[in-house]
């Protein structure tokens, strides 16, 4: 039998996300198509903000857009209270277009263009580097009032290898000796405010991970604020606060977390002289990830005596990357048989022309046919921001759910979408 889980529901057979049917949703919205339910990401941002802030009262909380861009999320979280972790221009200017206000809104870039620096430059956000040779470039257009660094801790974490971002094998942030410079450098500059960052991996379960991280950050800032003579106005120990995607995997203990590493943070920061900087996080995947539910219909099934079954649907490797990239694991439910046994081992895959177009491999399934509903849950952060249009398939369409309401918020692509940027010389011809 299938365990469903808030904020899904098991209405005779059939699942329920925010109080609306699947099979409802993929009639009237088609497939494959992403489904939010917005009480859970509401829920998710109050449980991870009031963790820390009952520990540490100066606190502020950055949602990574990376994670999710669409405009009505980050709406709901604006309305919350939320500030906006960017790591491009376009971000930027998609927390611009939603009402964040500059004070409100972090750029941490990598490899960062000139262009992209002046424009966080005029627009006034707060810049945060991830190295110390796009200073002087900064610097040459302008002289920020406030500035921050990335440190690289020297480890990381993170539920496989590609989500580890600390450490020798990574191409993000500054060594512990390097960062000092950078510090140096600004405050000689005449950068008079100052922050300190960090983002050493994503996905993590482990709470220890979470304190050892903090400890090693905040350790490092206390020998930056002793040799440059500067203070800090936010540490920010980036994200990386993972949801449990398997079944019978542990949530996360975030009261746990918040409460070990806010004492720790009010310990150490009296203890070395940090005097009283703002703790800042950088969540994405925990406050949107198990939100979302991703929709498929299965169109075909290929089953040959002696090989694997395969389930084909209309959602594939374009329309959630994540299994592809790096083999991650996304629990999926027969949407609307939920209480028909687990019977046949299957892989469910995509219409991509790719080997490793798989959504689901050898996973114990009930024995499914056409028309079945797949769904594809914890599908909220890195689903539909990863996806494609590879094989000229368009984007899936994103609908938000709310005790009954239903609202498409990202329209389906169309082939006109597919060309709409192209031309054609008239040299050509017709």
């Amino acid at each position: 039998m299938w365990k469903i889980e808030p904020p899904l529901q098991n209405k005779a057979g059939v699942l329920h996300i925010g109080n609306v049917s699947t099979i409802k949703l993929g009639d009237k919205f088609g497939t494959p198509l992403y489904v939010t339910d917005e009480n859970r990401i509401r829920e998710n941002y109050s449980r991870i903000s009031e963790s820390f802030k009952k520990n540490y009262q100066n606190f502020s909380l950055n949602y990574a857009i990376k994670a999710n861009n669409n405009l009505s999320v980050l709406k709901i979280l604006k309305s919350m209270g939320s500030g906006a972790d960017c790591s491009c221009k376009e971000e930027i200017m998609l927390a611009k277009k939603t009402g964040f206000p500059p004070s409100d809104i972090i750029y941490t870039g990598n490899y960062n263009s000139d262009q992209e620096l002046k424009y966080a430059l005029q627009n006034r956000v707060i810049i945060n580097l991830d190295d110390i040779s796009l200073l002087p470039k900064l610097l040459q257009l302008g002289i920020p009032k406030m500035i921050s660094f990335r440190v690289n801790p020297g480890l990381g974490k993170g539920r496989y290898s590609g989500l580890v971002f600390g450490g020798k094998k990574t191409k993000f942030g500054i060594g512990e000796s390097d960062v000092i410079k950078g510090y140096e450098l600004a405050k000689k500059a005449g950068v008079t405010k100052f922050g300190i960052h960090m983002m050493a991996g994503s996905a993590i379960l482990d709470v220890n991970y979470f304190r050892d991280i903090t400890e090693k950050l905040l350790v490092i800032a206390g020998k930056i604020v002793k040799k440059v003579g500067i203070e800090f106005e936010f540490v920010n120990l980036g994200g990386g606060f993972g949801i449990s995607y398997r079944p019978r995997e542990r949530d996360l203990n975030i009261v746990k977390v918040g409460k070990e590493v806010g004492m720790l943070f009010k310990r150490r920061v009296d203890e070395l002289s940090l005097g009283n900087p703002t703790l800042m996080i950088e969540p994405g995947r925990y406050i949107v990830g198990d939100s979302t539910i991703l929709l498929a219909k299965v169109h075909s099934i290929k089953r040959v005596k002696g090989r694997t079954t395969y389930v084909g649907t209309d959602a594939g490797m374009n329309t959630l990357l994540r299994p592809a990239l790096y083999g991650a694991y996304h629990q999926t439910y027969v949407a609307n048989r939920l209480d028909s046994k687990r019977a046949e081992i299957v892989n469910i895959c995509g219409q991509i022309c790719e080997n490793t177009d798989i959504i689901a491999e050898y996973r114990k399934m009930s024995r499914m046919k056409e028309g079945d509903l797949i769904a594809v849950l914890n599908a909220g952060a890195y689903g539909f921001a990863m996806s494609s249009q590879y094989n000229s398939r368009p984007r899936a369409a994103e609908v938000l759910v709310r005790d009954g309401i239903t609202d498409l918020i990202r329209k389906r692509e169309t082939v006109s979408d597919l060309v709409r940027h192209q031309t054609v010389p008239g040299r050509l011809g017709k």
